[in-house]
């Protein structure tokens, strides 16, 4: 009985994960038109070498496409004109609180699912909407009209006449990241 399907397999599926390292951290939800053709031929030519003894023919095509990618998201990185061709760029959906109904049609895209994806981010009423875009990899992003923007903790203080200057811990922490710096710790039992 012939085993060495066995290792082929680990082989595979560690050239895999490293090419796929590679490629870099994206989420399905963040993969764009490229990432998405180029992941699922890795996953489709992975799996056939077991069968057909071409384990290294595997891998090189692999390799082959995950170069591909990067070599497009380099250039997509470079020129404008590629990344929007490659891409395509954010589409206009709702503006001032009506929705853009030929751009949802041209993405075929319905009420009921920017409805879904605008609840799933948070917002509640399209007629609170200025004006909400569907980007390139699927995600929507929206700001909200002036009456319906939730107030920040500095307009809340500004109102309140509270005094301002003081750092927060999270401006602090953001600080010692931007300066590289990490303060040590206090040990406890010296206070």
């Amino acid at each position: 009985m012939d085993l060495s399907w066995i290792w082929k397999s680990f082989v595979l599926v560690v050239a895999g994960m490293l090419l796929m390292r590679i490629s870099g951290r994206k989420s399905i939800s963040q993969m764009t038109i490229a990432t998405t053709v180029i992941m699922i031929s890795i996953g489709t030519v992975i799996v056939q070498p077991i069968a057909n003894n071409e384990v290294w023919k595997a891998v090189g095509a692999a390799a082959i496409f995950v170069a591909s990618l990067l070599i497009i998201e380099y250039l997509q990185l470079k020129f404008d004109w590629f990344e929007k061709f490659m891409t395509g760029g954010a589409k206009v959906v709702i503006e001032n609180g009506q929705i853009n109904q030929n751009n949802l049609r041209a993405m075929r895209i319905t009420v009921d699912q920017l409805e879904m994806r605008l609840r799933q981010k948070g917002g509640a009423n399209i007629s609170d909407v200025k004006t909400a875009t569907v980007e390139p990899n699927g995600q929507v992003g929206y700001e909200l009209m002036r009456h319906a923007k939730p107030v920040t903790i500095g307009e809340l203080e500004r109102l309140l006449g509270l005094k301002q200057g003081i750092p927060t811990e999270q401006s602090i922490l953001f600080q010692e990241v931007k300066q590289h710096e990490h303060p040590k710790p206090i040990d406890p039992a010296l206070q």
